[in-house]
């Protein structure tokens, strides 16, 4: 085994380690290896000699002197707490197993006690020590906590029971026998707990101070120091983050955000692996890794690269055969421009790079190369044209073509379309940069951005770009750090040109609007949360176009960039009528147009839930006058029925849930109360009523809301939607309810009196207009 591999292959470091190595000099000798030195080189840059050194890694200099350590310290790149704890052990001797706990959640979840599992029985000690461990060292704060532990709601004790299960947790991580060291507890902080130990004791932790590390060497001329590091973080994984959990706790940001950190150190391993023409090494990993990510088209591109480096060029193809199959299969796209460029290397090999003479430096030596802010055009050139193993180029980069699959189905929106053509008009003057379409959830935004980008891709030759940034998704919203090395990637940019991991937003922005200069592209951002997520990706040239959709107002990039924006609304009878005829037959919706016109009124003139109703009249082979009747015999439970069982996505209550949980929880009640509403809409002084507020209060809530395109509002006036008024009376309890209703009817009652002792602008001026609807 070489020395960099015995190194990774018992990390040191990691959680509970120091229990197990017992001596400081196992420690000297990874931190050696993994700076990737040897003993000679390390001991001439500290000053010492060869033999003291050797002396200090075989254990028989078990309390080295404070500056030797020091020296060492210095020359192997310590951190501070790294440094710390050798001159601990250095004057303490070699470590008793204190019994100190160690968590790991890289995999299954697992409490050691020293070297001995400590098992974890209780449901509810699992999911808050998993918890506690993914936000170490932030807090997890109350709502987090009662979220995990009670997905379906707490019972009203749940407080007293947090305290109970915290209390449990503090016995569970205590320390047997005689503590050398503080043992990791749980704290109490003004928002809810947090577990308090140092970062080695959790094996997420260790593994992001290792990342940490590689990253900072990514633009360092030792390469084998970065491989080293990443190859031993990426050792402390067993699996998916808390693997063994609950699925709301393997669903939390947290726990995403960590497995994304993982991917991201793979693809940065496989590309230190391929510069140091160790591709072979990678492949392992990377073969384990896309049966976890089966549509990461990133780890698909290197593990076809390894393999055909390795080669295995019948494998690599294999690779892509299967992942194109798997993309067309189930999201009905083509293969992006990286996996692309990665199968042409495979058919289209050239020769290898000559091997170095003796007198030169070794390969795994060279300088890396850099990437400025504002790169010169010798420098984009080569760019363009250097792969990533740095082989010679196997051809000019195809231009990103990477729209989804256009709806099928796709009617009306003809003065929208209108809009949208603007942004390639004839006249340069009259064209704008940006536009945004916006609307609420269901209503097709996508489907509309996706169709004209589709029916408009000729007048931008220079291609597309795509991507859903998640904005209002399950999964955490994307950073447009990460969405700008996507661009970078499909734009031609090989892994070593990129900014540093994680990219500096700045100077990544900088190399995106370079590469775009003169260009003409067309850039699609589905789903922004806001306007803050887009501003970084968008483009400076003029030529460029942009089209973004949100759930949101966006209401900045009007302001500031000048978009054009373009609120959707329902169809109309006739435009629901055509949709469900293009899903559900023409000629079946003409034999039943009264029905058909009924379906599409108890949808709300909602695309989304048209098309729900049109795919289960066809997956029931049902007639449409016995559809309608069964949705309008569902009354409330409507959302019930518009949904298509076994796919999340096609569910229409599952889309307004996305929106109503990014609401503060006062919006929220606000919006639970809007379902209660006696007539169709309400002014701000009923909305105070119907809540207990001031119409000022009221009104700042109902702005949050209209800007989520959860209720409309048309002239001083707000309503909720046929299908969202259900979903609001599905939240709301009865005890809410009630209190509500009555608020409202003591509001009428009074209004008379209050006009009349003057007070103009109070609850009961609405009086005339609800009242009578009640």
């Amino acid at each position: 085994m070489s020395d960099t591999a015995s190194a990774t292959a018992d990390p040191q470091g990691g959680p509970g380690h120091e229990d197990e190595r017992g001596t400081v000099g196992p420690r000297i000798q990874s931190f050696r290896r993994r700076a990737g030195l040897s003993q000679e080189a390390a001991a001439s840059r500290a000053g010492i000699s060869t033999r003291a050194l050797r002396d200090i890694e075989r254990g028989r200099a078990r309390r080295p002197r404070v500056h030797t350590l020091r020296s060492l310290a210095g020359t192997l790149g310590l951190s501070d707490d790294e440094l710390a704890g050798l001159l601990a052990d250095a004057r303490t001797g070699p470590p008793r197993d204190t019994g100190l706990p160690s968590l790991l959640i890289l995999g299954p979840l697992v409490l050691r006690r020293g070297r001995t599992p400590v098992p974890v029985a209780g449901p509810m000690q699992r999911r808050l020590l998993g918890l506690l461990a993914l936000k170490h060292p932030e807090p997890a704060t109350q709502q987090e906590i009662t979220d995990i532990l009670w997905p379906s709601g707490p019972p009203r004790s749940h407080p007293s029971l947090i305290h109970t299960y915290v209390t449990q947790t503090r016995r569970l991580l205590g320390p047997c026998g005689p503590r050398s060291a503080r043992p990791p507890t749980v704290v109490r902080t003004p928002t809810g707990y947090r577990l308090e130990a140092s970062r080695n004791r959790v094996d997420l932790g260790h593994f992001d101070e290792l990342l940490a590390r590689a990253e900072r060497l990514y633009d360092a001329s030792d390469l084998e120091a970065r491989y080293a590091s990443l190859t031993e973080a990426l050792r402390c994984w067993r699996g998916p983050v808390l693997a063994d959990a609950d699925p709301v706790l393997r669903r939390h940001p947290a726990a995403v955000a960590a497995d994304e950190r993982r991917v991201r150190a793979a693809l940065l391993h496989a590309d230190t692996a391929l510069l140091l023409r160790r591709s072979g090494e990678a492949v392992p990993l990377l073969a384990d890794l896309v049966n976890t990510e089966p549509l990461h088209e990133g780890l698909h591109a290197r593990l076809i690269l390894a393999l055909a480096g390795s080669g295995e060029q019948a494998a690599a193809l294999k690779v892509f055969t299967h992942l194109r199959d798997r993309l067309d299969e189930e999201l009905g796209i083509e293969p992006g421009t990286e996996i692309r460029a990665a199968h042409l290397r495979v058919l289209r090999p050239r020769q290898p790079v000559p091997r170095r003479t003796a007198h030169e430096a070794p390969a795994h030596r060279e300088p890396a190369h850099r990437t400025e802010s504002h790169p010169t055009e010798s420098h984009l050139t080569e760019i363009r044209r250097t792969p990533a193993d740095g082989t010679a180029p196997a051809g000019p980069t195809p231009p990103p073509a990477q729209l989804p699959l256009g709806a099928r189905s796709f009617v009306g929106r003809r003065p929208q379309m209108r809009v949208l053509d603007t942004l390639v008009a004839s006249d340069p003057a009259r064209r704008p940069h940006i536009a945004v379409v916006v609307g609420a959830p269901g209503v097709g935004k996508t489907a509309l951005a996706t169709h004209w980008a589709h029916a408009r891709r000729d007048h931008f030759p220079d291609g597309q770009l795509y991507v859903d940034l998640r904005g209002h998704s399950r999964p955490p919203a994307l950073r447009p750090g990460d969405v700008l090395t996507q661009f970078l990637r499909a734009l031609g940019a090989p892994p070593h040109a990129l900014p540093a991991h994680p990219p500096g937003e700045d100077e990544a922005a900088a190399l995106y609007r370079t590469l775009l200069a003169g260009k003409r592209l067309l850039i699609v951002l589905d789903n922004a949360r806001d306007a803050e997520q887009v501003r970084p990706l968008l483009p400076g040239a003029r030529g460029c176009a942009v089209v973004v959709t949100s759930r949101s107002r966006l209401a900045g990039l009007v302001s500031s960039e000048g978009a054009r924006r373009i609120a959707l609304d329902v169809l109309d009878p006739d435009e629901g009528r055509r949709l469900l005829g293009s899903i559900a037959g023409s000629c079946n919706v003409a034999a039943e147009e009264a029905a058909a016109r009924r379906l599409v009124e108890l949808c709300g003139g909602l695309p989304l839930a048209i098309r729900i109703a049109g795919a289960n009249l066809v997956a029931r082979n049902a007639n449409i006058a016995a559809h309608c009747a069964e949705l309008a015999g569902a009354g409330d439970g409507i959302l019930d029925r518009l949904r298509i069982e076994g796919d999340r996505r096609s569910a229409v209550r599952s889309a307004f849930e996305l929106s109503y949980r990014t609401l503060p929880d006062e919006a929220r009640r606000m919006f639970r109360l809007l379902g209660q509403l006696p007539g169709p809409d309400l002014t701000v002084d009923a909305a105070a009523a119907l809540a207990g507020t001031t119409p000022a209060d009221s009104a700042a809530l109902l702005a949050l809301i209209a800007d989520a395109h959860l209720v409309r509002e048309r002239a001083g006036r707000f309503g909720l939607d046929v299908l969202l008024r259900s979903y609001a009376r599905e939240l709301i309890g009865t005890d809410e309810a009630h209190t509500a209703r009555r608020r409202l009817m003591l509001s009428r009652a009074q209004g008379p009196a209050r006009r009349d002792s003057g007070q103009a602008n109070c609850p009961g001026s609405h009086a005339s207009s609800a009242g009578p609807r009640a």
